[in-house]
């Protein structure tokens, strides 16, 4: 009976030690794949925002906001007769995207969404992620639109 148990605790201490092997190996390929595919996430950021900035204004018919690269490669997004702005910044050291709107009410904090590695049925990919959860960026840009232009964030 005593060489069972041995024998349980020591496949039971193997399994662990594999699991948080294999946990660091892939916190490590996931680390590698964020600041790899940091860039092409930003792509996807800045074309989002680009795009639903022309499409609301297409929708108006006026020219309701202007979105410009600024030196540092940041957009800012300008609201017509409004003096407000909405500022998107990528930090590819630390693959963060964050957006300021100084339209926001003063006790609500800057939007920070962390770019993450994750698996894949066909290999690795990254995405968008905010508390822990995968960001809907067509609906966070539109919200953060909607403030801008002064409406509620809700339809």
């Amino acid at each position: 009976m005593g060489d069972e148990s041995a024998k349980r605790a020591a496949q039971e201490y193997l399994a662990a030690k594999l699991s948080v092997e294999g946990q660091a190996h892939e916190d490590k390929l996931n680390r590698e794949t964020a600041g790899k595919l940091g860039p092409a996430v930003w792509k996807t950021v800045a074309d989002t925002v680009n795009t639903q900035c022309r499409e609301w204004n297409s929708i108006v018919n006026e020219q309701t906001f202007t979105c410009r690269e600024t030196m540092l490669g940041d957009l800012r997004i300008l609201c017509a007769g409004r003096s407000q702005q909405m500022v998107v910044h990528f930090d590819s050291r630390k693959l963060l995207v964050v957006i300021k709107n100084s339209a926001r009410l003063e006790h609500e904090k800057d939007v920070v969404l962390f770019i993450e590695g994750y698996a894949t049925g066909a290999g690795r990919d990254a995405r968008l992620m905010r508390n822990n959860e995968p960001v809907n960026l067509g609906l966070l840009i539109t919200g953060e639109l909607r403030v801008l232009a002064g409406l509620s964030r809700q339809t």
